[in-house]
């Protein structure tokens, strides 16, 4: 599997933002600590829409990451956002090379690094990964953990979190489980949305509809308790399920 994103596919509005993070990156985690940074989404995939988009970044660090390191990387994000008015919001994730490189990690983390992930600054780990095959074991190791995700959400939905956040995160892991659960038959890669619900109901037409749904609901979230229902009580559950006779869990982490 060839990696989706790259920065030649950065459209003219956002090269002034990628520089931006390149420096900032630099600047908040020196050469003694960041071993590497990446993008990954629809920045690099090339897709981004202005005021609508959001940062995604992954570095990679030479030791394990502290509640200070997130702090940092929490602060740098706030600071692009206000930079940049292209961005709405975003995620930086921080792991140690260790761990990226693991053979536990190596269907899950080190997939996403080596397919999914951009390299920006430093030496690309991807060199140091095998070339992957969209497979049973990449499915398992990468979607395979969804039932632990279900008691999660309804636990937070219970304790009042906000319902447009929460569906919007839910609705996307849903998604893109209900795609890699048909990867393998398939043989291709996609990280669209709308793209991987109509894929998945080639495969399963009687969820087709309820996948296509929770696509709508990935993209903007909803504050409508029926469709965080739709989510956790009826799709989630059945997907869990069914991924777990085809597939098999993911491998337990410590």
């Amino acid at each position: 599997m060839l990696r989706e994103g790259s920065l030649s596919r950065v459209t003219a509005e956002y090269v002034p933002v990628v520089a931006a993070v390149r420096e900032a990156v630099a600047a908040a985690f020196g050469p003694e600590l960041l071993h590497s940074a990446y993008l990954f989404g629809s920045i690099p995939r090339g897709t981004a829409v202005a005021g609508r988009s959001d940062l995604d970044l992954l570095l990679a660090l030479h030791r394990e990451p502290t509640d200070a390191d997130q702090a940092t990387a929490n602060e740098l994000l706030a600071t692009l956002e206000a930079r940049c008015p292209q961005l709405n919001g975003g995620s930086v994730l921080l792991f140690s090379t260790e761990r990226l490189l693991s053979d536990l990690e190596r269907y899950d983390l080190g997939w996403f690094l080596a397919c999914l992930c951009t390299p920006l600054l430093g030496p690309d780990l991807a060199e140091r990964l095998p070339r992957y095959r969209l497979d049973g074991m990449l499915a398992r190791e990468t979607n395979g953990d969804l039932a632990e995700f279900l008691p999660r959400w309804r636990e937070r939905a219970a304790n009042g979190a906000e319902l447009t956040t929460l569906s919007r995160g839910a609705a996307r892991k849903i998604v893109r489980t209900g795609f890699t659960l048909v990867m393998p038959r398939r043989q291709g890669w996609t990280s669209d949305l709308a793209e991987s619900a109509a894929v998945f109901a080639q495969y399963y037409p009687e969820r087709g509809a309820q996948m296509r749904a929770a696509a709508g609901i990935a993209r903007t979230g909803s504050p409508d308790p029926a469709d965080l229902a739709l989510l956790l009580d009826e799709l989630g559950p059945w997907l869990a399920t069914e991924y777990m006779a085809v597939h098999g869990p993911k491998s337990p982490r410590p």
